[in-house]
């Protein structure tokens, strides 16, 4: 279990610090907690004092624990509460809405937007999947300032890798034949725990903040469709009539939310522990080559070292579970191979692909630790699929990506190709070490109990389970075919 700790007696802020096996989550408030704080307990104290709720939900040996951090921030004046809460807003009547919340400009103006059009309390959401803690900085300020109720940050992390990439690594979904569905996998993982937390607080809405152009926007709305259709889905940027930065920054003045301080970046990013995409700028031509300022996670394979580094994956049944020997939990594992990867500028895809609305876009992905898993469990199926299974799994691979990148995590095809995948792959156990060199990735060894490579089968010597006379009449039949239409042209 996590343990709570206070880092304050009477002065304010408030601070507290959640501090799990391996990472930890601070939350301040701007007053003094007066509230008895309970692990597993819900407090709930809207006026006077800043409340919160915590709970922990053990994930087995190994891994994380998942955290649950909600803090109620009361609004910066009450009376705008009851007034937007009471009345009907410019477009209807919601009593609570679930925002996937950043605390970027966007979505800092999606909460009184929110308010304002439809009469509600918004409650801001924000998963951890890998993006960063200092994402997470700051946010429960940025929620209040805008008019949030209640904020709630979940630590998604081992639930994202395990339950998400891991099915998909098995899988071997490969969209496109480059994209390995980073932003794809991490966005049921989000609107599921989105759906949870609208049961959770009573909400009869969601809202996000996808443009109408990007997949996002699909994916976020197919999986609250699947999982509690009646839900209402409010999308701003399908509804308003703000187009751009500037007419956002004047909507947030005009509503009294503080603007974002931090630089905008030049590039479109969207970052979690699987990878980090990058588009616009430069990237909008598909004749330019990115700059080598721009990614984040990966050294230049120029720069990388130049003496390569042999890492060993364990895999058990088409699942990874160790490195090196060392037993991780699968996010710890997956954090540890982007280190090892990216420092040797593995893992860097650029590529034009088909957006599921129809149009092309240009997008450059760092993604280190799953090329390294990608390339070991495909390697180790050479030695335990026989060719009529492989060929069988490549083609559904297909389109089981197809679905992941479509956003139909929770359709019943998935998941009846995914008992496919996980019955199919149950004897890929065994290790498999690479080579990281530059930017590349070598296949130096792979071994499995389950292997059906026979060495006495395939040496040159004579062995008695295969007679190397039996091929002339393997080769007299299976050519037969072809013999019987050269005959034909030939008038024989």
């Amino acid at each position: 279990m996590a343990q709570l700790k206070s880092f304050s007696s009477s002065h304010s802020p408030t601070s507290f610090a959640f501090h799990g096996p391996e990472r930890a989550h601070k939350i301040c408030w701007p007053r003094k907690l007066n509230s008895t704080l309970e692990l597993g307990a819900k407090v709930s104290e809207l006026h006077g004092n800043a409340c919160i709720s915590i709970s922990h939900n053990g994930t087995g040996a190994g891994s994380r624990n998942k955290q649950v951090i909600r803090a109620a921030l009361p609004s910066y004046k009450e009376s705008e509460i009851s007034e937007a809460t009471s009345n009907k807003g410019l477009r209807g009547k919601l009593k609570k809405v679930v925002l996937a919340y950043s605390g970027g400009l966007d979505t800092s103006v999606i909460v009184p937007w929110l308010r304002e059009n439809y009469g509600c309390e918004v409650v801001c959401f924000t998963a951890d999947v890998g993006q960063g803690i200092k994402e997470l900085d700051g946010l429960e300020a940025k929620a209040k300032a805008s008019g949030a109720c209640q904020l709630v940050v979940k630590d998604l992390q081992e639930e994202f890798v395990k339950e998400f990439i891991f099915p998909c690594l098995r899988a071997g979904a490969i969209y496109e034949r480059k994209y390995l569905l980073g932003t794809s996998m991490a966005r049921p993982v989000i609107a599921k725990a989105m759906v949870d937390v609208a049961e959770e607080v009573g909400a009869d809405a969601v809202a996000h903040g996808c443009t109408g152009k990007g997949n996002d926007q699909v994916r976020f709305e197919l999986t609250f469709f699947a999982l509690n259709p009646k839900l209402n889905v409010v999308a701003p940027w399908r509804e308003w009539d703000i187009t751009g930065r500037e007419d956002a920054i004047e909507y947030a003045k005009k509503h009294n939310v503080p603007v974002p301080v931090t630089k905008k970046s030049i590039y479109s990013r969207d970052g979690n522990l699987w990878h980090l995409s990058h588009e616009g700028d430069i990237l909008e031509d598909p004749a330019n080559e990115p700059k080598k300022d721009m990614y984040m996670l990966t050294v230049d394979p120029e720069d990388a070292p130049n003496q390569p580094e042999y890492v060993e994956i364990g895999i058990v049944s088409g699942i990874p579970v160790s490195v090196n020997g060392k037993t991780l939990s699968p996010a710890s594992m997956l954090s540890e191979l982007n280190q090892i990867g990216g420092k040797h500028g593995i893992g860097r895809i650029d590529m034009v692909e088909n957006r599921l609305v129809g149009m092309k876009s240009r997008g450059v992905y760092e993604t280190p630790g799953g090329t390294i898993l990608f390339a070991a469990v495909r390697e180790l199926e050479s030695l335990t699929l026989d060719r009529e299974t492989m060929q069988v799994k490549d083609s559904l691979a297909l389109k089981y990506a197809e679905l992941v990148y479509a956003g139909r995590w929770f359709d019943p095809l998935r998941e009846s190709m995914d008992a496919f995948m996980e019955k199919i792959t149950g004897t890929t156990t065994g290790s498999v070490t690479l080579k990281l060199y530059k930017g590349s990735i070598t296949v130096t060894g792979r071994k499995s109990p389950h292997s059906l490579y026979r060495q006495d089968i395939s040496s040159f010597e004579s062995g008695d389970v295969y007679d190397q006379a039996d091929a002339a009449g393997f080769i007299r039949l299976y050519g037969l075919p072809m013999r019987v239409r050269a005959m034909l042209e030939k008038g024989i």
